[in-house]
């Protein structure tokens, strides 16, 4: 599918759009607020997934000319994906995935858990020389983020054990930037809302800061911090599944990864689009330029994959972070059963309890659907479907 210009009443720029449905009045209200943005450059540009957030769409993409908008970049800054593929074949698992997931789960921590100390891989990151160059207000979180880097989390991060088409195993995760990128993001936009006047914003979520301003260096310095902890972050949960699958398999030689992506879906980036330098924020959205790697997850019994982009100038070398959700989590857990999960995630080795209903995989958008609205952003390099799935 090609994109479509969007035809919202109000809109001051345009909005192009790949996510093939009617845009409810709340949503359109949203778009029309951020087309009003005189940061705004270009257009919008809104990925197959896109749905209600808040400030702007998760699941788009807003570039801006000398500023950056926190609301619209999220609290769980530098959230994103890990996968890696093995070079073994499926049968290796055979009988083994209760235990696999139980010993992932053991090694480490999912939901709002963390270390009950400091890990090594955390307390020898280099980046906890900066922390005290952090906005003040975290100065006494320092202890916990050293906790918690190389957790999990809840919500809609997962670990996962896949196969490919060709019977590999692949290990992927999602997760982002923990407590420590939330209380930095919420500070910022506290800060952000108290710069404007009301009556100056579309909308108050939509406040921002301007290049060149103290303001927009301390959020620029603390987002960039806690992007480089969300990288880390998966890097060390995935060392520590590649730990397990080895010694599960008794592979005496750490086996070397066929391919290896690390991509964020909330983050800000400083790059080139139609000759000029401007700041890409993707809410919800990776980065699809020409050959770059990437990772598109569907829901936890619904088919993932592994892209590269072809980089289309119109969505700013972008494309959607997953299938993107049909329904809130409250509605999900009224509309669906313990039952219902079992039967949606038959086959994958999960739990199916529930605690974890409001991410059963009909709360989501068909990720088929999301795929084919966007073979003009990515090839698909390899599609995977989960046998093992561990949840916050």
């Amino acid at each position: 599918m090609a994109y479509e210009k969007l035809t919202i009443g109000g809109a001051q720029q345009e909005i192009l759009s790949w996510a093939n449905h009617e845009f409810s009045i709340e949503e359109q209200s949203m778009l029309r607020n951020v087309s009003r943005l005189p940061c705004l450059f270009k257009h919008v540009a809104l990925m197959p997934d896109a749905h209600l957030g808040k400030g702007s769409m998760v699941g788009s993409v807003v570039a801006t000319k000398d500023a950056v908008i926190p609301a619209t970049v999220g609290v769980d800054i530098g959230c994103g994906m890990m996968a890696v593929k093995t070079p073994f074949k499926s049968g290796i698992l055979d009988g083994k995935l209760k235990q696999l997931r139980l010993q992932i789960e053991e090694a480490i921590p999912v939901g709002f858990n963390a270390y009950k100390e400091s890990v090594d891989e955390s307390s020898y990151w280099d980046g906890w020389e900066d922390f005290s160059k952090l906005h003040k207000g975290v100065h006494d979180r320092k202890a916990k983020a050293m906790k918690q880097l190389g957790t999990l989390g809840g919500g809609n991060h997962f670990i996962e054990v896949c196969l490919d088409t060709e019977n590999f195993v692949w290990l992927m995760l999602h997760s982002g930037s923990r407590n420590i990128g939330k209380e930095l993001a919420e500070r910022h936009i506290t800060t952000a809302k108290s710069l404007w006047r009301l009556s100056e914003l579309p909308a108050p979520d939509l406040a921002y800061f301007i290049q060149g301003t103290p303001e927009f260096a301390a959020y620029w310095k603390d987002l960039k911090w806690a992007q480089t902890y969300a990288m880390k972050n998966r890097e060390i949960m995935m060392a520590r599944l590649l730990k397990v699958f080895n010694k599960m398999f008794n592979h005496r030689q750490p086996f070397k990864p066929e391919l290896a992506v690390n991509c964020h879906h909330n983050y800000v980036a400083l790059e080139q689009h139609y000759g000029e330098e401007v700041f890409v924020t993707r809410k919800g959205a990776i980065n699809a330029a020409a050959g770059a790697y990437g990772i598109i997850p569907g829901s936890m019994g619904a088919k993932s994959f592994i892209v590269k982009g072809r980089g289309l100038a119109e969505s700013f070398d972008s494309c959607s972070h997953g299938a993107g959700r049909r329904l809130s989590r409250g509605a999900a857990k009224r509309a669906f059963t313990k039952d219902d999960l079992a039967r949606q995630t038959s086959g994958v080795e999960c739990r199916k309890d529930v605690g974890v209903l409001d991410e059963i995989p009909g709360a989501y958008k068909s990720i088929e659907a999301v795929m084919r609205n966007q073979e003009d952003l990515v090839e698909i390099v390899a599609e995977i479907k989960q046998v093992v799935c561990v949840k916050g």
